[in-house]
């Protein structure tokens, strides 16, 4: 039995630790869509998977409330599949190790999954306990957000029958968001016939990791580094100066999270390989002291491996690396009236190289529609130029905040008379379901909050102990509060 099953409340991270037990990666999500009916079952609620594979639970009001209004609790089932480097997790087939790290939780070399598996646990928790008074109360958890949202935009019109929404996916207690960006996927992918390599050069595998990463757009403007980008500075100086030619690139494996790792190989004349060793050596000083108070531990290095048969023909070479060297990433502009707060961004997040094929996505991301399209074609322009096709996918809206919510300032009234303090209204740039349900819902009252994560989308990500006992008491006092209809 996990330790993480002796912390309070023991509610949700019983049930959290349960989930942890449950593959599901994005894309995979069939043992966590029964795990969530055969629990339903027991906890003795009504529950059905429906036409866009999300799992919907409803638990009728208590005796003499059922005139308040209905709750929807929504959040995510699906989670990145992040591992290190040495991990042989499957994460198709094996638990996710947990363990406590003074007031954190973490995993062991993997994603923690607590994002959005405390979303899912607090609904659990809420469905099984039999003395929390309450309205009626629907659990709406959504599938393959992390990969497009899918869930939510295969979502039936008329399932629904509450008049709040509490979305359980945000990242910093004592924040209750009210709005967030809107995003689209950027495509670019070009076939190539592949060359012949001179049988006479030598191959280096040219390696960058120990970078932090992170969500692409939580921590999109803390100037971590990517290591797709960083590669590119490196392997424009091997060519010019080395005589080097591109074999293979695999960079970042997840649309919505900041690269951390990437690897080339490179061919070129044996009697450079040395020189080109100890530049390497100079690069990784440049980075880490760029990257000083940033990133800790930049790893960058080489090593001989055989020389491949076919490398990418030189002019197809070049586009490539210029394109990837010209892809905007990162802050784009902040929100003119919420100056702390990103308004438009990109991530370079995704670059395989090989066999004769290029694909290159990013995820781009605004609060504002136009500034978005501006994003994306800016970058359509960049691989355009390229040669490359580009296509657009995933697109959805952002959530315009509505100050005026009546949901807001319950949970306002609430965290203050809790907890002494006032909570903080908050525009996420990270991309949250909630536009896309007001899309089919247009009438709730929608605001996003739950405890403390950090780094999620990383083998770093990690929970704050201390911050899950007060999300459940608010969400207790919410419900046993809600308002008349």
């Amino acid at each position: 039995m996990s330790e993480i099953r002796n912390l309070n409340p023991e509610c949700i991270w019983r049930n959290f630790d349960a989930l942890t037990q449950v593959p599901r990666p994005s894309g995979h999500l069939e043992k966590v869509q029964q795990f969530l009916l055969d629990f339903a079952a027991k906890a003795g609620v009504e529950a059905f998977k429906d036409a866009g594979g999300n799992i919907v639970m409803r638990k009728q009001a208590t005796p003499g409330m059922e005139n308040r209004k209905g709750i929807i609790l929504q959040a995510h089932m699906d989670m990145v599949p992040q591992k290190g480097k040495a991990s042989n997790h499957n994460f198709e087939t094996d638990p996710i190790e947990t363990y406590i790290d003074g007031d954190w939780v973490r995993a062991k070399d993997t994603t923690l999954g607590a994002d959005n598996g405390l979303g899912v646990a607090a609904i659990m928790a809420v469905m099984e306990d039999k003395e929390l008074k309450h309205g009626m109360i629907e659990g709406l958890i959504t599938r393959d957000e992390e990969t497009g949202m899918f869930g939510a935009n295969e979502l039936p019109e008329g399932e629904l029958y509450g008049d709040y929404l509490l979305n359980l996916d945000s990242e910093t207690w004592g924040k209750f968001v009210i709005g967030s960006a809107g995003g689209v996927d950027v495509t670019a992918t070009l076939d190539y016939k592949e060359v012949e390599t001179d049988k006479e050069d030598a191959a280096v595998k040219v390696t960058i990791k120990g970078l932090k990463g992170g969500h692409s757009g939580l921590e999109i403007n803390e100037g971590r580094g990517n290591a797709n980008k960083l590669m590119a500075r490196f392997v424009h100086e091997a060519i010019a100066e080395y005589g080097a030619r591109l074999a293979t690139w695999h960079g970042g494996n997840m649309r919505n999270a900041i690269p951390f790792e990437c690897e080339v190989v490179l061919t070129l004349p044996k009697e450079n390989v040395a020189a080109l060793k100890e530049d390497i050596e100079e690069w990784k000083a440049l980075f880490n002291h760029e990257y000083r108070t940033i990133e800790e531990n930049i790893q960058f290095f080489a090593e001989d491996v055989e020389t491949p048969a076919m490398q990418t023909p030189e002019e197809i070479q070049d586009n490539l690396l210029d394109a990837i060297y010209g892809c905007h990433n990162g802050v784009l502009r902040m929100i003119p009236v919420f100056p702390s707060v990103v308004e438009t961004s990109s991530n370079l997040a995704i670059v395989n190289i090989e066999g004769g094929h290029a694909a290159i996505k990013i995820l781009a991301r605004s609060a504002n529609e136009s500034m978005k399209q501006y994003i994306a074609t800016t970058l359509e322009s960049t691989f355009s130029m390229a040669g490359m096709k580009v296509e657009f996918s995933g697109s959805y809206g952002g959530w315009d905040p509505n100050t005026d919510s009546e949901l807001l300032h319950m949970l306002e009234k609430h965290y203050k008379e809790l907890f002494g303090e006032d909570a903080i209204e908050q525009v996420d740039h990270a991309g949250l379901e909630c536009s896309v349900i007001l899309g089919k819902y247009p009438n709730l009252d929608v605001v996003s909050l739950g405890p403390t994560l950090r780094s999620p989308h990383t083998t770093i990500e990690r929970c704050l102990i201390p911050t899950v006992a007060p999300f459940w008491e608010l969400l207790k006092k919410t419900m046993a509060e809600v308002p008349e209809k």
